[in-house]
């Protein structure tokens, strides 16, 4: 994993690339990225989602907060717009202090090589309680790590540039079939 010191080179030698950035949230072995103020929600629907089709997603711009309700699920992104070299990998995790609050972050959990784009987060409140998200907070950190050796296929699939959050493409897998 990169400490402090190899995140701030890494940036220096373009092996990562993160904008906005900034240095007060490069954190010991992580970098704390910000939330955007771009939602997304599944709407209501009384038919069954399949796997094989898009979701029908509505957006939330939000001016300065989200309020997200009891045991609702909402996509978000990070602010960040970030590009990883063939040789650097990254982990998505949420904040401690945040999932001690009932509030869950997920997504896939891992930033290929070669991967460039803004992070789409899944956003769960597991709590009866309404939670106010204020749009610029901290809401993740990034985790790097070096490979072993350098990818032979780079990422470079569905989700690769996204520039805000972006919903499931899983549709993609089945047109191709």
């Amino acid at each position: 994993m990169l400490s402090d010191k190899d995140i701030i080179e890494g940036l220096m030698h373009k092996q990562i690339y993160i904008e906005p950035f900034n240095e007060a949230n490069v954190q010991p072995a992580s970098y704390d990225c910000t939330l955007d103020a771009t939602f997304m929600r599944i709407k209501p629907s009384n038919e069954t989602v399949l796997f094989y089709t898009d979701a029908d997603y509505e957006t939330v711009v939000a001016d300065d907060e989200i309020v997200i309700e009891p045991w609702e699920f909402l996509l978000a992104s990070t602010k960040e717009y970030i590009g990883l070299s063939s040789s650097l990998t990254a982990f998505v995790e949420g904040r401690s202090s945040i999932g001690r609050m009932g509030l869950f972050i997920e997504n896939a959990g891992w930033v290929d090589p070669g991967f460039q784009g803004t992070i789409t987060l899944e956003l769960f409140n597991a709590t009866k309680n309404y939670v106010r998200l204020p749009v610029g907070m901290s809401i993740c950190q990034l985790v790097f790590a070096r490979t072993n050796s350098t990818a032979l296929k780079p990422y470079a699939g569905k989700y690769s540039g996204q520039d805000s959050t972006t919903p499931s493409r899983i549709g993609i897998e089945f047109m191709k079939g």
